[in-house]
């Protein structure tokens, strides 16, 4: 479980510099650890993380890739005059096929100038570089990455879970009580007109609302006008 949370905080940061919201859903992610994750497991970090799925897997090199540079307060007072010359080095080397020698082994070997030079992990800054379509975060031997790219189907449905937020806070604003039914009236875009009616029936199983219809505000209810994502819908809330 450990393991579990170190994913999570990963992934999550991994989405932050993507810039993707976290109620914005992801097709899928990709965990690298020392051990075996059972299937229940992975799935908590999918939930988590707004994942439609999640995997484990041992070789993430398709997706990401590393690479190193000389660690200069421990490799510099051993190495003195070659440090330049290891950093030149390290910045030749395959990146994904170092770094798993560096785990197998525990260390780097490197010919440097006719010299045999041995680095170990604290010798080194290890950066990981995303591959088009990815975000990627590691912590020691853990890895995640996750799925960048959006298809319209996952935009939609990010859509779809940013207006179930709004209207959850608008009924608390409205001091509805949690078992309260209400009825909603919409008006937006063809963008948003068109998701309102085709997620009607989730609407109404997740926010209680027993009838949803399109129209502008007539003075009943609690209205707002909010911005989905960039899209500007105005939401009518009032007790069935």
């Amino acid at each position: 479980m450990e393991t579990v949370l170190r994913l999570v905080v990963l992934g999550r940061a991994a989405r932050n510099e993507a810039n993707i919201k976290n109620r914005q859903p992801i097709k899928e992610l990709f965990v690298k650890c020392p051990d075996k994750l059972p299937e229940e497991y992975l799935q908590v970090v999918a939930e988590e993380i707004n994942a439609k799925a999640a995997y484990q897997k041992d070789d993430l090199g398709e997706m990401i890739t590393y690479s190193f540079k000389p660690q200069l307060k421990t490799v510099g007072p051993r190495y003195g005059k070659l440090v330049g010359a290891i950093r030149a080095e390290l910045e030749k080397v395959n990146g994904n096929k170092k770094y798993a020698e560096l785990k197998k082994e525990g260390k780097l070997v490197l010919d440097v100038n006719g010299e045999k030079v041995e680095l170990a992990e604290d010798d080194l800054l290890i950066e990981t570089k995303k591959v088009d379509g990815f975000a990627a975060n590691t912590d020691g031997e853990i890895t995640i990455v996750i799925e960048t790219t959006l298809t319209p189907e996952l935009i939609e449905e990010g859509y779809f879970r940013e207006i179930i937020s709004k209207i959850s806070s608008m009924r608390k604003e409205a001091e509805f009580e949690v078992t309260d039914h209400i009825f909603i009236t919409y008006e937006g875009n063809d963008k948003m007109n068109a998701i309102m009616e085709k997620y009607k029936d989730s609407f109404k199983d997740e926010v209680l609302c027993d009838k949803l219809s399109m129209g502008k505000p007539n003075g009943k209810g609690y209205s707002k006008e909010l911005d989905i994502n960039g899209e500007t819908l105005v939401l009518v809330v009032e007790k069935a």
